[in-house]
C-alpha cells in the first residue's frame, strides 16, 4: 500500500492528473464529502451544523504553494472574512482557523508570510478565537516553527502542528509543550524521504504515542489529529494516566471522515474538533485524503473508469 500512497502523493503535483480528476464524474460527490463548499458562506453553514451537534471546528481555506504576493494577499483576505463571519454568527468560541504558511508566501518570502500571519492573528484575537498554523512537508518545518515562535511572542495561544512520522518530532514536542502552548499532533500526510521520516507505518504509530505522552505530560494544550481507533483508545487511556480531564486536550478529525465516531466521542464528554476545509483549490487536499484511506481511492477510481 505504501508504493500506491507515494504514487498518489506524486500525482498531487501533476497538472495532467489534476485535470483528469477534476473532470471525472464522481469527483464532485467526493469533493463535497471532504470539502465544505467553495466560499465562506458554505463553510459557515457546515460549521454551524457541526457546532450545533456538539462539535468544535477549525476552518481551513484551501490554498498552498502560493507563488506571488498578490495570491498571498487573497488568502489573507479570505481568512479575515472567515474570522469576521465566525464573530458575527456567534460561533467564534467553538471555531478557529487553520492556516498553511505556504498560502501566505512562505516558500518565496518568509518575512512576508510572517507579516501576513500577524494580520490574521490580530484579527483572530479581536474576533475572540485562535489560529493554528499547519505543517507541510519537511522542507518547511524549521521555517514554520520560526514563524510560530515569532507569533507566540505576541499571541502565546498560536497553535503549531507537528507530524509524528518525522524523526525530529519528539524533540519538537518537548520544546513546544510549555504553558499556554497549543500543539496539534498528526501522523503526517506528505511523501517524505526515509532519511527524515519513518518509512514503516507501525513505527509512525509508535512515534505518535511517544509524542502524545510528551504533550500530555507537558503544561500545554494537546490536540490529537487521528482517526485511528487504536490511537484514540490509547490517548484516552494516557490522558487519564496523566490526570488530564476532558477539555484539557482534544481530538481532531477531518470533515467527512468517521462522522459517527466524532459524535460518539463528543457524546462521551471528549472535546472533538472537525478540520473543515473550504475553497476552490481542493485538489492537493483531496489527493492527500485519497492517499490516507484506500476505500476513498477505490470509490474515486470507479468514477474515473466510468467516465464517458
Amino acid at each position: 500500500m505504501e508504493p500506491l500512497r507515494s504514487l498518489i502523493l506524486a500525482a498531487a503535483r501533476n497538472n495532467a492528473v489534476r485535470d483528469l480528476v477534476a473532470s471525472a464524474p464522481g469527483t464532485r460527490a467526493l469533493v463535497e464529502r471532504f470539502v465544505a463548499g467553495a466560499d465562506t458562506a458554505s463553510a459557515i453553514e457546515a460549521g454551524r451544523g457541526l457546532v450545533d451537534a456538539g462539535l468544535s471546528v477549525t476552518m481551513d481555506y484551501l490554498g498552498e504553494d502560493t507563488t506571488d504576493a498578490a495570491l498571498a494577499e487573497q488568502s489573507v483576505q479570505a481568512y479575515l472574512e472567515m474570522l469576521d463571519a465566525l464573530r458575527v454568527t456567534g460561533i467564534a468560541g467553538q471555531a478557529e482557523v487553520s492556516v498553511k504558511l505556504s498560502a501566505l508566501g512562505q516558500r518565496f518570502d518568509e518575512s512576508l508570510a510572517l507579516a501576513l500571519a500577524e494580520r490574521i492573528c490580530a484579527r483572530a484575537q479581536r474576533c475572540g478565537t485562535t489560529v493554528t498554523f499547519d505543517m507541510e512537508d519537511h522542507r518547511t518545518t524549521d521555517s514554520t516553527l520560526r514563524i510560530v515562535g515569532a507569533l507566540r511572542r505576541e499571541w502565546p495561544w498560536v497553535g503549531a502542528v507537528l507530524q509524528a512520522y518525522l524523526y525530529r518530532t519528539a524533540a519538537d514536542c518537548a520544546a513546544l509543550a510549555g504553558p499556554e502552548s497549543r500543539v496539534r499532533l498528526c501522523k503526517g500526510a506528505y511523501a517524505e524521504p526515509a532519511d527524515v521520516a519513518y518509512p514503516d507505518p507501525h513505527e509512525v504509530d509508535l512515534s505518535y504515542v511517544r509524542c502524545a505522552n510528551i504533550l500530555l505530560a507537558g503544561d500545554g494544550y494537546a490536540m490529537f489529529g487521528t482517526h485511528d481507533p487504536r490511537l484514540v483508545r490509547i490517548i484516552t487511556e494516557r490522558a487519564r494516566w496523566y490526570d488530564r480531564k476532558p477539555g484539557s486536550y482534544e481530538f481532531q478529525m477531518l470533515y467527512g471522515m468517521r462522522p459517527q465516531e466524532q459524535l460518539r466521542l463528543a457524546g462521551e464528554g471528549e472535546k472533538v474538533r472537525v478540520y473543515l476545509p473550504y475553497g476552490r483549490q481542493w485538489y492537493g487536499y483531496l489527493m492527500r485524503r485519497l492517499a490516507e484511506r484506500p476505500a476513498n481511492l477505490s470509490f474515486f477510481l470507479r468514477s474515473v473508469v466510468s467516465r464517458r
